[in-house]
């Protein structure tokens, strides 16, 4: 019996483009940025930054050795949000009524701390509140100090959320993720995009009624 729904956040809750984050880091100055970025884990020192082993400023600097240039925080900021295309409303709505109806709802992202500053804050959906205020725990790569698709990051949520594989479904964007969730035991549901997973969760539910 599923006790516990995990979900991902980019093409889960909220709808991505890489098309627009290359080209935030291209404005920015990275010109070479397909060589570090990738849809659904990074490569170098911002696969080092969303698993955790370099810190925000760190990333800075390192940005700013690679462009030639001083780069400041707020463009670090302004090209990492190029990820984000928008927040799904609907998504938000489903989480808020399968922990109503008595589900624990956690997040499991890849993200960074700049991603996050966004994402906790008031201005995260337009309603005035950030992600934690819809999750009852937040599973963030970069303070796990894992990332997806790792087996031991699903590993730690299962040992922090004291459940089964069996009982925990997992809702993702990525194949490679939901195949190692899969292995472990894991429920899974490959998410196609942001809108359209709520509905099927439903279907997996109902069925173990």
């Amino acid at each position: 019996m599923i006790k516990t729904i995990a979900l991902d956040l980019g093409g889960v809750v909220v709808a991505i483009s890489f098309e627009k984050a290359l080209r935030h880091f291209r404005e920015v100055g990275l010109q070479d940025v397909e060589r570090y970025l990738n849809p659904y884990q990074q490569q170098g020192f911002f696969g080092d930054l969303e698993g955790g082993q370099i810190t925000a400023e760190e990333f800075r600097q390192e940005f700013s050795r690679l462009v030639g240039r001083e780069v400041t925080a707020e463009e670090c900021m302004y090209a990492c949000m190029g990820f984000i295309d928008h927040v799904s409303l609907p998504a938000l709505d489903a989480v808020v009524r399968l922990r109503a109806n008595g589900y624990r709802v956690v997040l499991l992202s890849n993200t960074n701390p700049y991603v996050m500053t966004w994402a906790m804050s008031s201005a995260f959906d337009g309603r005035g509140h950030g992600l934690r205020w819809y999750f009852d725990a937040c599973y963030l790569s970069y303070t796990c100090r894992l990332s997806k698709p790792d087996p031991d990051i699903f590993r730690f949520v299962l040992d922090n959320e004291l459940i089964r594989p069996d009982e925990m479904l997992f809702v993702d964007d990525a194949t490679r993720n939901i195949e190692v969730a899969q292995r472990l035991g894991i429920q899974t549901l490959l998410a196609g995009n942001a809108t359209d997973w709520p509905a099927e969760v439903d279907r997996i539910l109902l069925s173990q009624k």
